[in-house]
């Protein structure tokens, strides 16, 4: 069974790094002597996130104090599993009657109980396939960059992998550059998906081919570039996107920079206040992942070069709401950069 137990101290940014190692939905936390104290979860630490806590906080005022538990030897197994059925949980710690950790249960070491599935079935995603890819010459001259290959696969194929997963199964494709080459590879390969094509006469920016699909939709929708590669937990991310009742919801990852030297502070008559040894600044970074709803897309000027950025802050200046769903820096890849695709060759 993994170690999922950390103690207060431990930051966000550790917190997220370890929920993504561990591939659990939840870490428990404890005190030195195992006392269980509480549970954190990836919407947890997200909402601490969101209400304006620094990355390199520590979770202590972000952790639920109350988490369901089971007492051991005072329940039976069958009790357990209707408890994960009824909460919807993922994890239930076990701990005994002096409230120290035991273990915990999950759906695995449950192991004839099916955990409910997460699905998405018939949420469109669309995807940016149209753009020249400069950044990735000499292969985009002749290849179209959603066929770049990572290891067996093209990037597109391990993007549309990500939707198929949560039964995802209606994917528009916004073509320009060597589309004819596209469309003859999902030609070739007769994917059990539907894939329709949606053509850019010219470049129409990272928003303006989306008025082409107006009125296709009537429920919000997954649009992503083409060279990117986002682990993020699209089901939660649509939940989000719904219960924040957002417009659009862009999916930012955090990141954090070092200067890797000491800066200087000055006081207002221009003489040295104090010298910040190597500080370490924390940032949001818009991925290029988001969910829209479809009222939306009438906003965007009919073939006009038009970014999604214009669309966010036109969707803003008219009163709607823009969510940010947080993940973790190790949950995206920018494969359209040269330094990221030799790094991700290695690692999927």
């Amino acid at each position: 069974m993994k170690d999922i137990t950390i103690q207060t101290d431990i930051t966000i940014r550790q917190s997220m790094k370890l929920l993504d190692k561990t591939a659990e939905k939840c870490l428990l936390v404890v005190d030195k002597n195992r006392k269980l104290l509480g549970t954190v979860t990836d919407g947890d630490l997200r909402r601490s996130i969101l209400a304006g806590a620094q990355f390199s906080e520590d979770i202590s005022e972000c952790y639920h104090k109350r988490p369901i538990t089971l007492v051991e030897g005072h329940f039976k197994i069958e009790e357990a599993k209707q408890l994960l059925r009824e909460k919807k949980l993922d994890i239930i710690p076990v701990i005994d009657d002096e409230g120290t950790l035991i273990e915990y249960l999950t759906w695995v070491s449950l192991d004839d109980v099916q955990k409910p599935a997460r699905s998405l079935r018939n949420v469109p995603v669309v995807i940016m396939a149209g753009g020249k890819g400069a950044r990735l010459e000499p292969f985009t001259k002749v290849l179209p960059k959603p066929l770049v290959p990572i290891q067996e696969k093209p990037i597109i194929e391990h993007i549309i992998e990500r939707f198929t997963d949560i039964t995802c199964s209606e994917f528009y494709l916004t073509v320009n550059y060597k589309g004819r080459i596209l469309k003859a590879y999902f030609e070739e390969l007769q994917p059990d998906y539907n894939v329709t094509f949606v053509d850019e006469n010219e470049p129409l920016g990272t928003a303006g081919s989306l008025q082409l699909l107006m009125g296709k939709f009537d429920k919000p929708f997954f649009v992503t570039n083409c060279d990117i590669i986002v682990k993020a937990d699209c089901v939660s991310l649509y939940e989000f996107h719904q219960k924040g009742g957002y417009d659009i919801t862009l999916v930012a990852s955090t990141k954090e920079y070092i200067i890797p030297y000491g800066t200087c502070e000055l006081n207002g008559d221009g003489h040295l206040s104090h010298i910040n040894e190597k500080p370490h600044y924390d940032f949001l970074i818009n991925t290029g992942l988001y969910v829209l709803n479809p009222d939306i897309l009438k906003l965007i000027p009919e073939n006009k070069f038009y970014h999604i950025t214009h669309l966010i802050e036109e969707v803003k200046s008219r009163g709607k709401k823009v969510g940010v769903f947080p993940i973790d820096d190790d949950a995206w890849i920018d494969v359209g950069q040269w330094a990221e695709y030799k790094k991700v060759v290695t690692q999927l």
